[in-house]
């Protein structure tokens, strides 16, 4: 007798061997026609596996995040077969499963179109709508390198004869389409549903450019037609708010190829910077935080000490002088350390906080550059914590709370808590990453935070707590860290004197709310579409007149707002009314003064809000005690 234990904690008994797809017809044939496969001791398997000892069972449909993984899974076979069926003389490589959709990649003769993709897509329906079953069978590695061979499907047959001789491989076949893959799939291409091919890319074999540009389709795939529209419509919204398309069309910033990975910050971006700044300097100021700043450049040693040229050379920028070699610095804790290490400190000062805007450079891989997203060249608002081992619950309680008071200025209230427990390369003992992890887990469960662990993410030196927050259309940005780290300041001689006169080594926490200011201001505009609230926003209001008569009046309502601490620009150009202000509108300008005869004489200004509202006339004292109001941050 065989025992089924179910999630509801319900057991049910069979005679013998049992398959997911037979326990899930014992439960009902509605969740037999739903079941998209199992789950059997935690692992995803399909729902032809064959059960032959007691297990803990669940059966996965398309309302669990497994369900939906699978059926992307299974809709990249899907493609490829289709791909089969229009271009029988395309090889097939590899298709996994990627956030929001899954592609593939081919090797075939002439490049496809974007009438391919239609054509490609109109099949995979086809396919679908015959539900064929989706079969799963093993052969030893050899036979199945000759498999692929004699098919002349060389590339699938390259990547089998990789694996180790004693291993059996597994294919999955639905209809005249046979693949390696480890699954699980779909019982039957009949429960794929919802899909839409999105788009057409390159990609090297194995990821090499020595080997042959392959052609990588993209596609989408989901549950419900419903969630799909949703996911379209996001793309769609993001397409608008592209920060890279509004960058160039609001003036604030550029890139180019003499500088990979740098950005050019024009006047406009450069006011947008200066107020996140200028927060964050604040910040600093009101919660404890001494502004400090470390040297770009640092010798090879002092990186060997901290772990870096170990465990992060491939990422650091290096150069030498005068027989020495330097790393520029990719991160500021090394150097704030040996800040703390320039004087002798007593117990009586910890927690010290080093803030600092450090500006770092990360090698990244230019493929991986996007915007001012993903940079070689940053600056974090990075601070750093020296503090004892019994201070650092309460130090990351405060920080979070910080946190989520800074999100909240900026007009993020939902925000996703993870901690990135110890990656498998890493200094420092089994036991002081024992202790940073727990001190992390039990500081947000104090903060009322509820939170997901991601296994192996955490940094080489400690393990942290990762702040993700949600924009206006739902996409989610990872900004915040908090790490505890017991192993630098030991490598690098961080020393305090101790209650009992003795010395011993402080604790470091590593935290920034923002992260890189570059992307974080990507997001920003993002998020906001481009139109800053009056406190972010480069230009808070724009004057402009009707005709040149009031081009004396303009300058002096420009100048008196602008010596209250307000940013005000003129337009005093011989064009129309209605085309000044259109152009602004574009600029996303929070406020237009409009000046005629009538305001001129009376001494006033007609406002006109970001939108169009139409405020009518307001006094100068009015109309700046309003923008006052509006561009203050609580």
């Amino acid at each position: 007798m065989l025992n089924i234990r179910l999630p509801d904690g319900s057991q049910r008994p069979f005679p013998g061997p049992v398959t997911v797809a037979e326990i899930a017809q014992s439960i009902g044939p509605g969740l037999a026609k739903a079941a998209l496969a199992g789950k059997v001791g935690g692992k995803v398997v399909d729902t032809s596996h064959r059960i032959e000892s007691d297990a803990d069972v669940a059966i996965v449909t398309d309302r669990d995040p497994e369900g939906l993984e699978v059926i992307r899974h299974s809709t990249a076979h899907l493609l490829a077969y289709a791909v089969k069926e229009l271009f029988p003389d395309a090889q097939v490589t590899i298709g996994p499963v990627i956030e929001d959709g899954f592609y593939y990649d081919f090797s075939y003769k002439r490049p496809f179109l974007p009438e391919d993709l239609v054509a490609i897509e109109a099949k995979m329906a086809e396919l679908a709508k015959k539900d064929e079953p989706v079969t799963r069978k093993v052969l030893p590695r050899d036979e199945a390198v000759a498999y692929f061979k004699s098919i002349g499907e060389h590339y699938k047959a390259e990547i089998i004869a990789g694996i180790p001789a004693d291993q059996v491989v597994s294919l999955y076949t639905e209809g005249k389409f046979t693949d390696l893959c480890r699954g699980p799939h779909v019982p039957s291409t009949g429960k794929l549903k919802v899909f839409k091919l999105m788009k057409l890319a390159g990609a090297y074999w194995r990821g090499d450019s020595k080997n042959e540009m392959l052609q990588r389709i993209y596609g989408t795939a989901w549950a419900k037609k419903e969630d799909q529209d949703a996911y379209l419509h996001r793309l769609e919204e993001a397409e608008k708010r592209d920060h890279r398309k509004l960058g160039k069309a609001l003036d604030l910033f550029h890139m180019q190829d003499e500088a990979p990975g740098m950005v050019f910050w024009h006047p406009k971006g450069w006011a947008i910077w200066q107020q996140v700044e200028q927060y964050m300097r604040r910040v600093y100021q009101d919660n404890g935080y001494q502004e400090v700043k470390g040297p770009q450049i640092l010798d090879r040693s002092l990186w060997e000490k901290s772990g870096h040229w170990q465990n992060y050379k491939d990422n650091m920028f290096t150069t030498a002088s005068e027989n020495r070699d330097y790393a520029i610095k990719p991160m500021n804790c090394p150097g704030h350390i040996q800040i703390f290490n320039a004087g002798l400190h007593s117990y009586r000062e910890l927690p010290l906080r080093y803030g600092e805007f450090g500006q770092c450079h990360r090698n990244e891989a230019s493929g991986a550059l996007h915007g001012i997203m993903r940079v070689r060249g940053f600056t974090q608002d990075d601070g750093h914590i020296f503090c004892t081992e019994e201070q650092i619950l309460d130090e990351c309680v405060a920080y979070t709370t910080l946190l989520q008071k800074v999100y909240a200025d900026f007009g993020f209230t939902d925000i996703i808590y993870k901690i990135a427990t110890r990656p498998d390369q890493r200094v420092g003992s089994d036991e002081s990453w024992d202790k940073a992890e727990f001190a992390l887990m039990e500081s947000l469960r104090r903060s009322g935070c509820e939170f997901a662990i991601s296994p192996g993410e955490g940094a080489f030196y400690g393990p942290k707590i990762e702040y993700t927050l949600k924009d206006a259309i739902g996409r989610q940005w990872q900004c915040g860290t908090m790490q505890v780290d017991f192993s630098m300041p030991e490598r690098l001689g961080a020393e305090y004197v101790a209650e009992d006169n003795t010395r011993k080594t402080p604790v470091m926490l590593h935290r920034a709310i923002v992260g890189s200011l570059e992307r974080f201001i990507g997001i920003l505009v993002e998020n906001f579409a481009g139109a800053m609230p009056v406190w972010l926003a480069p230009v808070q209001a724009i004057v402009v007149t009707i005709t040149e008569n009031q081009a004396e009046y303009a300058k002096t309502v420009e100048k008196t707002l602008h010596n209250q601490g307000f940013r005000v620009q003129s337009d005093l150009r011989n064009e129309k009314i209605s085309y000044k202000i259109r152009e602004h509108s574009l600029q996303k300008v929070p406020y237009h003064l409009v000046i005629g005869d009538k305001e001129m004489q009376a001494g006033t200004v007609a406002v006109r809000a970001r939108g169009g509202e139409d405020l009518g006339a307001m006094s100068l004292d009015a109309f700046a005690e309003r923008l006052r109001k509006e561009a203050t941050v609580a």
